[in-house]
């Protein structure tokens, strides 16, 4: 049996102003109607002896993994919640504790959730040729055969000569991402492969070999399994046990430490979607080779990925650009400068602006709210609640809240009184009193929250009881629009 483990603990910063740290690269749906996240569940479909899917994510995108998850997958493994990211070494590792506690050493198939693979049955063709070596005590990863001399990826060099099988090879090295001669040099040698990180082992070999190579990492990951705690459909690691533990890649924890390493070559149209120039290469072009998304008016425009989120974008003479509009930020970038775009995204998480973190739309577990004007003593939200969902029961010290139901029935708890609200009527909610929103009906709430008052930072919350496990204060964020 092959137990997927889905790592989705990525940022993708790189793909800013689309992709933010708490809505990143793989909840989002880049190149299809599905998101990245629910297209890697979705290319399982065409594996044989799949077991239960399992998925290890940051605590903040747990309510959206899930909700993605349940959409498309049939059988959930767990939700594994981390509470920091450490790489992929140590969310490998608590996989395969996982994965040990239910079953016996099962084969473990590591797919991170941000990658596009355009052929399912070639992908479901290299997992059985890689299947054999790792059950055979193999730690196979998955080495994709390049189309041309890319300087953005790492590389495997195989050992294809005399050894191997036809299927795998012995990995002879990993080699860091090389500049273009190099790379030249790997295409013309056909010993190479782009390095996917994506790899296949039975859950005890792989623990056996990193608490070779990093014991600690091991120790520490066995105490945050240990003392993790249920929280709803998820597991939760113990916070201090995983912050003490190392981070580090499965590549350099493990994989070019072993003599056990061999690669199976996959030839299945994989992209890392790693910034905006894939999304360029991998959709569909108009006659001037340009993608085009949203309402986009071009004139002499040539060779550009334009993207307009909420409003009419313009583009006149512009040649291998890239534009990117949402509702609160625009990035203009050129085609061969984009692996900057993540200095952009420094620059804003130094100076603490919110269009690092998310977007002027938030989703929670109960809806979403969007910010809709903001200014001094006053903010305006348009919130929407799910049918049957509820915000927590809470309170607040420095603003005070008026709610008019625009669509929908709306359940309000104000101090002691219960009052239902339809369209075109509205409430006030005191500053300081305990209050509730929830939709009992079949249809979705939407309603405009008008707040007033000296502060409206999100942190200004004070959560009495909650059904997502959420409790006590806010979210710890100044920033308007964070913890509701």
């Amino acid at each position: 049996m092959i137990l997927p483990v889905i790592l989705s603990g990525g940022s993708g910063t790189r793909l800013w102003p689309l992709s933010r740290a708490l809505y990143p690269k793989q909840l989002l749906p880049l190149v299809s109607e599905r998101t990245m996240l629910q297209e890697t569940v979705l290319r399982l479909e065409a594996l044989d002896d799949l077991g239960p899917v399992c998925c290890i994510c940051n605590e903040q995108h747990r309510f959206l993994v899930a909700e993605q998850m349940h959409e498309v997958c049939k059988s959930i493994g767990g939700i594994i919640l981390e509470p920091m990211g450490r790489n992929t070494a140590p969310a490998a590792a608590v996989a395969a504790i996982h994965a040990l506690s239910r079953f016996e050493n099962p084969l473990l198939l590591i797919l991170p959730a941000d990658h596009v693979i355009c052929d399912r049955a070639a992908f479901a063709g290299a997992v059985a040729a890689g299947t054999d070596a790792a059950l055979s005590g193999a730690l196979v990863t998955f080495g994709i055969v390049p189309t041309g001399p890319e300087t953005g990826y790492g590389y495997i060099r195989a050992q294809r000569e005399g050894s191997g099988t036809a299927s795998c090879y012995p990995v002879v090295e990993f080699v860091e991402k090389p500049d273009l001669a190099h790379a030249e040099q790997y295409i013309r040698s056909g010993a190479y492969f782009w390095n996917s990180g994506m790899f296949l082992f039975r859950a005890e070999r792989y623990l056996e070999e990193l608490d070779r190579t990093n014991p600690a990492m091991l120790a520490s990951c066995r105490e945050a399994y240990e003392k993790a705690s249920s929280d709803l459909d998820f597991l939760r690691l113990d916070r201090d046990a995983f912050g003490a533990c190392p981070g580090d890649s499965i590549d350099y924890a493990v994989m070019e430490k072993t003599s056990r390493a061999v690669v199976a070559p996959l030839d299945a149209g994989w992209n890392d979607v790693g910034a905006w120039s894939a999304l360029w290469e991998l959709q569909e072009h108009d006659n001037a080779a340009n993608v085009v998304k949203g309402d986009v008016l071009l004139h002499d425009v040539r060779n550009s990925y334009i993207h307009a989120a909420s409003r009419l974008v313009a583009v006149v003479g512009l040649e291998d650009q890239i534009v990117v509009e949402t509702p609160d930020a625009v990035l203009v970038a050129s085609r061969d400068r984009v692996q900057d775009v993540k200095i952009i995204v420094r620059q804003l998480t130094e100076s603490g602006r919110g269009e690092a973190e998310n977007h002027r739309k938030v989703y929670r577990p109960w809806g979403s709210y969007e910010t809709v004007d903001v200014a001094d003593r006053f903010q305006v939200k348009r919130i929407v609640v799910k049918p049957g969902a509820a915000l927590s029961l809470q309170k607040h010290y420095h603003r005070a809240e008026h709610w008019i139901v625009v669509k929908g029935t709306a359940l309000i708890t104000v101090g002691e009184q219960e009052i239902t609200l339809g369209e075109d009527q509205s409430t006030y909610i005191p500053l300081g009193t305990v209050h509730r929103l929830e939709n009992p009906g079949k249809i979705p709430l939407e309603l405009i929250e008008v707040q007033t008052g000296s502060y409206l930072g999100e942190d200004d919350i004070v959560r009495v009881e909650d059904r997502y496990g959420r409790s006590g204060e806010g979210d710890g964020s100044k920033l308007p629009g964070n913890g509701i």
